[in-house]
């Protein structure tokens, strides 16, 4: 897998990681701490910022609102605005999306179900799914009766399904059950999950039905045609036969030998059925276990739904900001000369890979760009510094200030003192 810009640290470890560097001056390690604190409730007001939006122009598509609430959004919630604000959270929590041919192939093939999924995408007017994070893990996994085979497993830390579903006139075209949808047609739904096998990820999807698969199939059906013709055609029909003939004939025959004949197939088709009811029975558990794995998903691996979805992606997202931010900032202070671009993004993902043994593709161009628009980054011919301390919590304070001009509007009394 690729590279992610996602940072796997939480900010509270990376903070104390870089006052570590200021630690012969205390001075500077308060002016550090009170700089980051302003810039996070800076963040944490952007970020609500975005959630209002996104509220607001999801209403009209959240099922979990009744009818009569979300009719009340008509006209007010703009589809368009809501994805593309939905899409700039995404990005800015360094979630990537999953293209097709990814997905293709964990639709084919299974790490712990071993099991075909079926999916009716007619359902869906479009649907994507955007990761973050991942770990590989060792697993025991069933193979054949006892024997349980340890394989290594891919994990998406997180993992965000967007599903649009197609309006009722639509549906009704493509001959989908209406009646069987959770769902009511039209509708957005979201839903953000932890720890999701890479090779599984098609069992988030709502609608996904256990199917035989061919191997499946085959291992059923085959034995079971060709052995049961086999056992009637040489054994027990035969048999049945020759007796029925002796019985309207009044012919004599070896009964023994006939009902022994007889007895060995019924024995043959009593061990194929047995068979064909285990091969059937492994089908069943394994739709069990799928059933447990969704289990799992919705009570222990689900994160937030819909609406209330917007709260982890938002909290991700401002942290993620948060963490690029502190990187730069304090990766230029230190610098004894301003920096290229390349030069802060090799200096930064040098230093994770050295002390922290992680290998990720800084996000420098959205590190840069946040500290040129809160005002502590200066680039000069492709070169950036920042400010000293000092100056860095005066001009924050200043865009703090700048966040509520109220107190620039004379009150009404001083207006009516005015007009007097």
């Amino acid at each position: 897998m690729t590279r992610e810009h996602y940072i796997p640290f939480n900010k509270e470890f990376l903070l104390e990681q870089q006052i570590n560097t200021f630690s012969e001056d205390p001075k500077k390690v308060d002016e550090f701490k009170k700089l980051f604190d302003i810039i996070e409730h800076y963040f944490h007001y952007e970020a609500f910022n975005l959630n209002r939006n996104l509220k607001q122009n999801y209403a009209l598509f959240d099922p979990d609102l009744s009818l009569k609430e979300r009719k009340s959004f008509m006209g007010k919630s703009d589809f368009s605005l809501f994805k593309a604000t939905l899409l700039t959270v995404l990005e800015q929590g360094n979630y990537i999306r999953i293209d097709q041919e990814t997905l293709d192939k964990a639709f084919q093939n299974s790490d712990l179900i071993g099991l075909k999924l079926s999916i009716d995408f007619n359902a869906f007017q479009d649907y994507e799914l955007y990761v973050r994070g991942h770990h590989k893990s060792k697993e025991k996994v069933k193979k054949y009766f006892f024997w349980k085979k340890e394989i290594e497993i891919e994990y998406y830390d997180r993992v965000m399904i967007y599903l649009h579903y197609n309006d009722t006139h639509f549906l009704k075209q493509k001959k989908v059950k209406l009646g069987k949808m959770p769902i009511e047609p039209g509708s957005v739904v979201l839903k953000i999950f932890k720890r999701v096998p890479k090779n599984d990820i098609e069992t988030i999807f709502p609608n996904a039905i256990p199917r035989m698969s061919t191997t499946d199939k085959l291992l059923l059906w085959v034995p079971g045609i060709f052995g049961g013709i086999s056992l009637l055609s040489a054994k027990v029909i035969p048999a049945l036969i020759n007796m029925y003939n002796a019985y309207e004939t009044g012919e004599t025959i070896d009964l023994l030998d006939s009902k022994t004949s007889l007895n060995q197939g019924l024995i043959a088709l009593g061990i194929l059925s047995l068979y064909l009811f285990r091969q059937y029975n492994n089908f069943v558990n394994k739709k069990i276990k799928y059933s447990k794995i969704l289990s799992d998903s919705l009570y222990f691996k689900n994160l937030g739904n819909n609406s209330g979805a917007f709260y982890s992606l938002l909290n991700s997202s401002e942290e993620e900001v948060l963490k690029e931010t502190i990187l730069a900032y304090t990766f230029l202070y230190k610098s004894s000369k301003p920096l290229t671009a390349e030069e802060l993004d090799s200096q930064i993902e040098s230093w994770f890979e050295t002390n922290l043994k992680t290998d990720l593709d800084f996000d420098v161009k959205d590190a840069l760009e946040k500290l040129k628009n809160i005002g502590l980054g200066i680039e000069t011919n492709g070169k950036w510094e920042v400010l000293p301390f000092d100056q860095a919590l005066i001009t924050i304070d200043e865009l703090w200030d700048g966040v509520f001009d109220y107190n620039q509007v004379q009150s009404y009394k001083d207006l009516k003192l005015q007009r007097d």
